[in-house]
């Protein structure tokens, strides 16, 4: 359960009854996403009330008929999934700011700029926004507005999302080191030993995602690393 302060009220107006959870907003967020969450951990209160404000408890009787169940998880996700999040302002530009940062995180990661192939960093993507004057919805996925916010951005700054190809050679005692952290970053294309015992690989990596591999090779073999984009 979380604290009372801590939650929000989540609405839900049916067959013209009103039914309402007090849900930790995070959570409420990732219903909304349809992402995994255990429901009544994240409940102020296990409870579907008709007025949660004044404490009114719904009855049996009516969740019963309006839901064709009386259980408060089932319900709970329905009431938040199709209903409203009441927010005060202060828990909507949280939510907004929250949202704004994944968004420039995902695009950061994914995008660079095409004329010097080179990524944005987080500030120069978060400037354009605000000279574009993009509208971010707190509730909807972040893959469901990047392409929208990409659009908004094109104008103000060259940018496009791609992956590049990067060719790794290591020694076999460097690649034992840095392997997991090449397999993370993205998808191993081709790989093979040569004679000298030393690893080649290529690698397909997020564009943006550049810059932060090559500095955790770097860091992870003290520089005793070749590479080169492909």
């Amino acid at each position: 359960m979380v604290k009372l302060e801590d939650a929000v009220t989540a609405r839900y107006e049916k067959n013209g009854e009103k039914f309402e959870v007090l849900i930790e907003s995070g959570a409420a967020q990732k219903i909304k996403n349809n992402e995994d969450v255990d429901i009544i951990e994240n409940l102020a209160i296990d409870t579907i009330f008709k007025d949660a404000k004044k404490g009114t408890r719904a009855s049996e009787e009516k969740l019963k008929e309006m839901f064709g169940s009386d259980d408060v998880e089932k319900i709970a996700k329905e009431i938040v999934l199709k209903g409203e999040l009441q927010l005060t302002t202060e828990q909507r530009r949280n939510m907004l700011e929250e949202k704004r940062k994944q968004i420039i995180a995902n695009i950061v990661r994914n995008s660079l700029n095409p004329q010097t192939k080179t990524p944005h960093p987080p500030e120069r993507i978060k400037l354009a926004m605000e000279e574009a004057r993009v509208k971010i919805d707190a509730f909807k996925p972040v893959d469901a507005q990047v392409q929208d916010v990409l659009k908004a951005l094109r104008p103000v700054i060259p940018i496009s999302f791609e992956k590049i190809k990067i060719a790794v050679k290591l020694s076999g005692e460097e690649y034992a080191k840095v392997y997991g952290d090449i397999k993370n970053f993205g998808e191993i294309k081709k790989e093979e030993w040569q004679k000298n015992g030393s690893w080649v690989g290529v690698v397909e990596i997020p564009a943006g995602l550049q810059n932060d591999f090559y500095d955790r090779l770097n860091d992870k073999t003290k520089g005793n690393v070749e590479t080169k984009i492909v």
